[in-house]
């Protein structure tokens, strides 16, 4: 059932932001019900949404319809991550299996295939190169473009003794892009597994955040980590810059959710809310809105101006990503039911859909 949570007490703060009406529950994208959704990622033009599933694979909403554009069948096991590249021609898709891909959007084809983990992927603002994590403990920074450029096709020896990795729309191909090469840099000082990477929006910096519970930030330049944040008691599963820069938030486990002002690196707010781990978090792209998704089922959205929790979105389950759309106008949530759904965060819009 799902269900809005209006907040009384701050019923003037979520006017302001939110066109003085509460976020509304606009469509449900039916997926797979025994498919956990994963991953979420809007197109930079705000036309598609591919969902990642624990059955491994990648669907591709068209808005304007809902319906399923298309389905990327790549992984055997969950994905864990997905980015589209600035110009939207790209995706990069990684999650259990070993093996960072990248779809070519507008045909469904595997233009590359990174033999490296891709639990956590990150593009970078001019596309040119991509950030990983996974449990080497190290994030990976890769030249997109040279690899494209240079690498040989190579045969892939699947564990079935094939060699081949089929998609829905090209079933017969046996070649694909594998590049086997070096990265561009390696990052390294987390003492584990590395949970989420992004970059910053002038894409100087990017920021990992790993179980070892602290985040760090580096220097994309120099390739040295230039600050540890250190303030959460559990895994950090998910964070993300705010539109400016300047702030950071982190999703974690131990159930909180912490701003850091990046230049100095402090902690300048803690919003608790969520009764079990935080598994996602999110920046409006106009930075007016914060929207955290927890393992007890809930959305939770924050105003940047004050930090107050100004709505909880609700349902059964476990919720696992959310995202923001690039108009800042629709949120889309997925978890363990299988669905994604778009809440309307500008109900006077929604007429003119």
């Amino acid at each position: 059932m799902k269900h809005v949570v209006p907040l009384i007490c701050v019923g003037l703060l979520a006017a302001s932001v939110l066109s003085a009406q509460e976020p509304t529950l606009r469509k449900t994208l039916s997926g797979d019900d025994d498919d956990h959704v994963m991953s979420l990622a809007f197109s930079p033009d705000g036309k598609m949404l591919a969902s990642g599933g624990s059955d491994g694979t990648i669907r591709l909403w068209d808005l304007a319809s809902g319906r399923n554009a298309r389905t990327l069948k790549g992984f055997a096991d969950t994905t864990l991550s997905m980015a589209f590249s600035p110009d939207g021609k790209m995706l990069a898709s990684g999650g259990v299996d070993r093996g960072i891909y990248l779809w070519d959007v507008s045909t469904g084809r595997i233009v590359l295939i990174i033999d490296s983990d891709g639990h956590s992927l990150a593009f970078s603002p001019d596309g040119k190169t991509l950030a990983s994590g996974g449990l080497g403990n190290t994030v990976q920074i890769w030249d997109v473009a040279t690899m494209k450029n240079s690498v040989a096709r190579v045969e892939i020896l699947n564990m079935d003794g094939t060699n081949s990795i089929p998609d829905s729309e090209h079933p017969d191909d046996k070649l694909w892009n594998l590049a086997t090469g070096k990265p561009a840099a390696i990052l390294q000082s987390h003492a584990k597994s590395v949970w989420c990477v992004a970059f910053s929006p002038d894409g100087k910096t990017l920021a990992s955040g790993s179980e070892d519970t602290t985040i760090k930030v580096w220097d994309i330049a120099t390739g040295k980590n230039v600050a540890t944040l250190k303030g959460h008691s559990e895994i950090v599963q998910s964070i993300a810059y705010a539109p400016d820069g300047k702030r950071l938030a982190s999703a974690s486990w131990d159930k909180r959710i912490m701003v850091w002002d990046v230049p100095s690196g402090k902690n300048t707010a803690t919003l608790r809310g969520h009764g079990e781990s935080v598994r996602s978090v999110a920046f409006s792209p106009d930075g007016k809105l914060l929207a955290s998704g927890g393992a007890d089922g809930i959305i939770e959205l924050w105003e940047v101006a004050t930090w107050k929790s100004i709505a909880k979105l609700g349902q059964s389950g476990n919720f696992v990503s959310v995202a923001f759309s690039p108009d800042s106008r629709t949120l889309a949530s997925g978890g363990f039911d299988g669905m994604v759904d778009l809440w309307n965060l500008a109900p006077d819009t929604a007429a003119k859909k």
